[in-house]
Formats: structure tokens, C-alpha cells, sequence
């Protein structure tokens, strides 16, 4: 990086100028904008590696919270219980904001040649916070029950190409149906938190091998907890001597308790106020692109969305465009009605773009012989940052179109348990997966538990199993894009942008590294972070 990037990067550390303002002028300084993301990352560890500060009690603000949320991890489907997740618990590995495989509870992992078998050797006297040592047992145990269609397990689909587990000594031992050289990226899915037994007699005791002990749970209110003496990896996680998260599902709300000094960050900052809020004393606005995209889901085994006429006239009605602008304020980009972007390894840019067009809306509206009655689409403004204001945008333009959008607003308590993969229409956002195949395998195969919109195809299934045993990456993209195309055109997702992960953050928060796998540092904000003056 030469003297001039390295002002600018210093410029962005400060708050002088935003990430955005950065990548392009390195744009015409001749750096891509991939290699200006990782000056910035880089940027960001050097500093939010600095001496951490111990004590004090660390808050933290978050949208995505319900009074049905549960400390059970296969549960888990929104932001507050997966932050509550990471004070507690920890799984086999984890992603790092690089992309790389970071060892949790396993302290390696070999493959076999054909990446049919894989050896995790599991760490010794990591003590569950019940006084008891994690055993490769309790591993296999925490992976059977996730297996389990009773569990209802959002990583089900994910465990589906395993046809064997074992222990054998310290190692954990997986032996796939088909080859998977990505498997390791599957383990650190964050509802396989490894639990004593499993956590098969009360998984949601929220005992784990995490830094911090829960000490009050009220769902859609509040939880706190308190450092572990115990914990085996002190010296980098788990600063605070108690952090407590508040639920906030009002956007103003988490602004407010932002700016008064009640918490130290908050998720989900409205784009609308992100500008304003990166200009207050002794705050700053987070911004970081990734994976995450907002959708409209619609169940494709029930009328009108049985229909693809019906589908592909809602696709194309929908303007991606005008969203990205009045909705993320720039925030994001546009998508394309599938879930990979450019985030991910093997993406396929030659995929052509679906653009906006009342005239093929129109087209294919007519073709289906709907009978002209309301389309249902419901929403809540917890559904994700804007969902209200972008189903009313979408409402317009299908009107332009002459389909007769109707919205639900509903109530942002019970929305992810009485919404969301229940009824047949609605908002809802994916934080995204680190690779294609756990991304796919948790929300498109056909035996998914989350398999959200209810679209089954087998042929999609034996590309993604014959994608997942392909070695070759030439071969692997290809599989990846016929994928990709597949649920573009048939599918049930409706996908017109993917977000940028956008936190606001006091002054007195130290640690934050930015981490392109979900918001609020992949959720680890609680067990990364410090306050400066504790």
C-alpha cells in the first residue's frame, strides 16, 4: 500500500471519510475495489487489535428480537438469539472476515484425497460453563441431534450428505455420501453450537464452552450475561465482566439508545439516518458489503405462486433500482432473484441481470389467468431495515403493472415464528452463507427444514450433491451457475437487493474489526469487543 492509500486508510479509521469515498478513489488510484476492501480489513484488525481493556459492562442494542425466542440453537433464525448464541456457545470452527477457517473446538481437521471423510481432532479440557469438560462425544451428540428432522434444526439441510459420524479417540469423524471440500465451512454453521449431550435432554440450558454464562433471559426485552473465569480462551475473547443485550426492534429506538450513551452499538442502521448518525461526537457508522440480501418469499407450493407466470410478473415488476436508491441510500446493490453475489467463490457474472419492466410484468401477468384477486404480501418493519417502505415501493410498481399487490403490515413480535415460513407471502432477509453450497443447502434443497419457499426441484438437489463432489472448479462454477439460473426462473425468492451490513458504533467501544459474514462483527460483537473506559 503506498504512502497516499495509507492516509487514505487512516482517514477512514478516523471517521474522516467513508468506506465507500475510499474504494473509489483507490478505484482511480488503479486498485480493484476487491483489493481496496482488504487494505480496509487489514486496516481494521491492526487497529482493532490494540491493547484490549478488561472490567466494566458492555451493552449492545439490537433489532431482531421476540418474546418466542429461545437459547435452543437450532432455533435460532434472527439477530438477537444468534448474538445471545456467541456469549455462550462456540462450534467446531468459524469463518474469519478473510474467508479462512478459524478452529474453535476442533484444534485441526485433515480430509481424505477424495474429501469423503474428514477427521476433526477435538480440543482437550475445555470445560461446558456446568463445570464439565467438552468430550469428542458431546460433538457427535450435538451433530446427531441437528441431524434429526424433530429438532427442526436450521442446519438439517446442511447434515443431509452425511452418512456417518463417529468418534474414535479424540477425533470426530464425518464420512459424506459424496465428496465435499467444503465441509469444514459447513461445521461452523452457528446453529451446530456444541452442547453437553448435544444438548438432547434441554437444548435450550444455554450451556456451552462460550466466555460468558447467561444470567437473565427475558425474550424481546432483554439478556444478560457474566465473564467465565473458567473460559479457556481469555486472553481473546470475553473483556467485559458482563455485556448485556436489549432488545430494540424500533429503528428510532436504537438510534436513540445509541446517541444517550444506554448502549455502546446497535445493528441495522436505517441508511436513511446512517449519513446523520456517522456525523454525531463520539459515534460512527459501520459499513461493510457482504453476503446479506432482503427478499419477498413466497411459498411455491400454494396459489397464486404455484404459477410462475404469477411469479415472473412479480420479478419483474419489481424495481431493484429505485430500491437500492430510497431504501439502502446506496447501501447495497441490486439482485438478480438468487442468493450469490459476487461476495462469494465461483460466482458467475455472465448471468444476465433481470431488469425492471412493466411490460413483461404485464406479459406475464396476463399469461397466468390469475383471477385478479389480492396477492398477500406481508411485512414488518422488523423484517429487515426498511421492509415497510420497500413493500410499499413494490405495491406501486405492481400496480403500474396491473397486479393487485396488497400489503399486511404485521406486528414485529411473533413475526419470525408466525410469519416467516408460515404464511405464503411475506419480507424476510438472509444474512447469506461463506460459501455457495451451505448458502443453497440451508434455504433451497428440497428436504431443507428452512427451505423458506417451499420450492423442490430434484433436479437442483443432484447438482447441488454433484457440485458439492466436483474437485474441478471450472466444473464446480459451472454446476454453481446452471444453480444459480434454475432458481432465478423458477424459483420462489424475490430478491431485489442485497445490504451492506450497517452498525453504528460510540467511540468507547474498542475491538470492532469489520467482518463481511454478518453484522455487528458476525454477531461476536459481545465476546470480541471492549469498553475503553471500563
Amino acid at each position: 500500500m503506498n504512502d497516499q492509500l495509507k492516509h487514505m486508510s487512516t482517514e477512514v479509521a478516523k471517521g474522516l471519510m467513508t468506506r465507500r469515498e475510499f474504494v473509489g478513489r483507490a478505484a482511480a488510484l488503479g486498485v480493484t475495489a476487491a483489493a481496496a476492501n482488504a487494505m480496509l480489513t487489514t486496516g481494521a484488525r491492526a487497529d482493532g487489535h490494540a491493547t484490549p481493556v478488561r472490567g466494566g459492562m458492555l451493552k449492545i442494542g439490537s433489532g431482531g428480537g421476540e418474546s418466542t425466542n429461545t437459547q435452543d440453537p437450532a432455533l435460532t433464525a434472527s439477530s438477537v438469539p444468534l448474538n445471545n448464541l456467541r456469549a455462550w456457545g462456540e462450534t467446531l470452527v468459524e469463518v474469519s472476515p478473510e474467508g479462512e477457517i478459524d478452529f474453535r473446538m476442533a484444534e485441526s481437521v485433515e480430509a481424505s484425497a477424495d474429501a469423503k471423510q474428514w477427521v476433526f481432532k477435538i480440543r482437550k479440557g475445555i470445560p461446558f460453563s456446568n463445570g464439565k469438560d467438552m468430550t469428542p462425544d458431546d460433538v457427535l451428540k450435538t451433530m446427531q441431534r441437528h441431524s434429526d428432522e424433530k429438532s427442526q434444526s436450521g442446519a438439517l439441510g446442511i447434515m443431509k450428505g452425511i452418512a456417518e459420524m463417529k468418534v474414535d479417540g479424540d477425533n470426530f469423524i464425518v464420512d459424506l455420501e459424496t465428496a465435499n471440500a467444503d465441509l469444514p465451512y459447513l461445521m461452523a454453521d452457528y446453529h451446530l453450537m456444541i452442547q453437553p449431550g448435544g444438548g438432547m435432554e434441554d437444548p435450550g440450558a444455554a450451556i456451552g464452552t462460550g466466555a460468558y454464562t447467561l444470567e437473565i433471559d427475558e425474550p424481546g426485552v432483554r439478556h444478560a450475561f457474566k465473564r467465565r473465569d473458567d473460559y479457556w480462551d481469555s486472553e481473546n475473547r470475553g473483556y467485559a465482566d458482563e455485556v448485556e443485550q436489549l432488545v430494540l426492534n424500533d429503528a428510532t429506538a436504537r438510534t436513540a439508545a445509541l446517541q444517550s450513551g444506554q448502549v455502546h452499538a446497535i445493528n441495522r442502521v436505517d441508511p436513511k439516518v446512517a449519513a446523520l448518525l456517522d456525523r454525531a461526537p463520539n459515534l460512527s457508522v459501520k459499513s461493510v458489503a457482504g453476503r446479506g440480501h432482503y427478499v419477498f418469499i413466497a411459498h411455491k407450493d400454494t396459489a397464486p405462486f404455484d404459477n410462475n407466470d404469477v411469479m415472473l410478473a412479480l420479478k419483474y415488476a419489481i424495481n431493484r433500482e429505485e430500491m437500492v436508491d430510497k431504501i439502502l441510500r446506496g447501501y447495497g446493490s441490486i439482485g438478480n432473484d438468487f442468493p450469490i453475489n459476487a461476495s462469494y467463490p465461483l460466482f458467475d457474472d455472465s448471468i444476465p441481470q433481470r431488469e425492471h419492466s412493466i411490460e413483461k410484468a404485464k406479459e406475464h401477468y396476463a399469461k397466468s389467468g390469475h383471477d385478479g384477486s389480492p396477492i398477500v404480501l406481508r411485512v414488518a418493519d422488523g423484517a429487515f431495515p426498511g421492509a415497510v417502505d420497500a413493500a410499499a415501493l413494490f405495491q406501486q410498481s405492481a400496480e403500474a403493472a396491473g397486479i393487485p399487490l396488497e400489503i399486511k403490515r404485521e406486528p414485529n413480535d411473533g413475526y419470525w415464528s408466525e410469519v416467516w415460513n408460515v404464511q405464503p407471502f411475506c419480507a424476510s432477509y438472509w444474512g447469506g452463507r461463506p460459501v455457495q453450497d451451505q448458502m443453497y443447502a440451508t434455504a433451497y434443497l428440497s428436504s431443507a427444514d428452512w427451505n423458506d419457499t417451499r420450492w423442490k426441484r430434484p433436479e437442483f438437489d443432484a447438482m447441488l450433491n454433484e457440485a458439492k463432489a466436483e474437485l474441478d472448479d471450472a466444473k464446480r462454477k459451472e454446476l454453481y451457475s446452471q444453480m444459480g439460473r434454475m432458481l432465478r426462473e423458477e424459483g420462489g425468492v424475490i430478491l431485489p437487493m442485497f445490504n451492506d451490513f450497517v452498525d453504528g458504533v460510540a467511540a468507547n467501544l474498542g475491538g470492532w474489526i469489520e467482518d463481511p459474514n454478518s453484522e455487528m462483527m458476525n454477531n461476536k460483537v459481545m465476546i470480541k469487543g471492549w469498553v475503553t473506559d471500563a
